[in-house]
């Protein structure tokens, strides 16, 4: 009896990795599409764009607003960076329309709703999919009750709105009338955060202009060192490979500047931040 050929068994794909609970948004929009993520589809749909709901004392305005500079994970520590100043804070927004109502009010409340107004504005300007953004957990409730729209409400974006309040006149030149003081929203959380990380205890009232551009400066000069502290972290395996120079304590500062010594040949007036050993190693080096 002849023998039966052994069937070789068929090779079993490996399952597809599973898509991410939540989007990556330091992807490309490409990249977002190919994730498979939930509401991924949506976002580069709309370009990655939100549309935002931004209350005046006169009325209400439209934006378009860069939705993953309000998604990225350290947003509530740097996005009040981007409005340190209007022209940064001008690429993540713009805006598409204002109107004025005659009682802002009456034009979204939890009782009654969206009045027809605003209704017909925030429907003129929002594609299918595209979530709102909006400054009021009340706002938040009522639309997605009232229109069925998803509202984004949280400590981020709250961030956004003190910007936007910051530079009403510019975002909203229509806009004739100032915000009443007890209206304007208190002090950035992530500002604070950033000044309390260096010590400073600044109330709410002490915020001036001053202090967002010096803070927004320091914060710019971080992101500096962070780069540029790898490379110089070679140069400090260097010195300590070429001339024995122990590096361990010093900051980015002194190791750029001891570069800038073994480039130029110069001590120049750097001559207190080293000893005259180090000096005569690092012309040496």
């Amino acid at each position: 009896m002849p023998k039966r050929r052994r069937r070789r068994g068929r090779g079993v794909a490996p399952p597809p990795d599973p898509s991410p609970a939540t989007i990556d948004y330091y992807c490309s929009l490409k990249e977002i599409a190919a994730s498979g993520a939930p509401g991924a589809e949506d976002f580069v749909r709309n370009h990655g764009l939100h549309l935002l709901l931004f209350e005046t004392p006169s009325g209400f305005a439209i934006f378009s607003l860069c939705g993953a500079e309000i998604h990225i994970p350290d947003a509530l520590e740097s996005i009040w960076v981007k409005f340190a100043s209007f022209r940064p804070a001008s690429t993540i927004i713009w805006l598409k329309e204002f109107q004025k109502f005659d009682d802002n009010s009456s034009a979204i409340n939890v009782g009654n709703g969206v009045n027809k107004q605003l209704t017909d504005m925030i429907m003129q300007w929002r594609r299918p999919g595209q979530k709102l953004v909006v400054g009021k957990p009340e706002y938040k409730s009522t639309i997605e009750t009232f229109l069925g729209i998803p509202c984004l409400h949280d400590e981020v974006v709250m961030e956004v709105m003190w910007g936007m309040q910051r530079f009403m006149s510019n975002f909203v030149p229509a806009e004739e009338s100032k915000l009443p003081k007890e209206d304007s929203l208190p002090m950035s959380q992530g500002l604070l955060m950033f000044l309390s990380r260096y010590g400073f205890d600044v109330k709410p009232e002490m915020v001036n202009e001053d202090i967002v551009r010096a803070a927004a400066t320091l914060f710019h000069c971080d992101i500096i060192e962070k780069k540029c502290c790898r490379a110089l972290l070679d140069v400090g395996h260097y010195l300590k490979r070429e001339s024995g120079i122990d590096y361990e304590n010093w900051d980015t500062l002194k190791l750029a500047t001891a570069f800038k010594i073994i480039c130029s040949r110069k001590i120049g007036g750097s001559d207190e931040m080293f000893s005259d050993d180090v000096q005569s190693k690092l012309l040496d080096a």
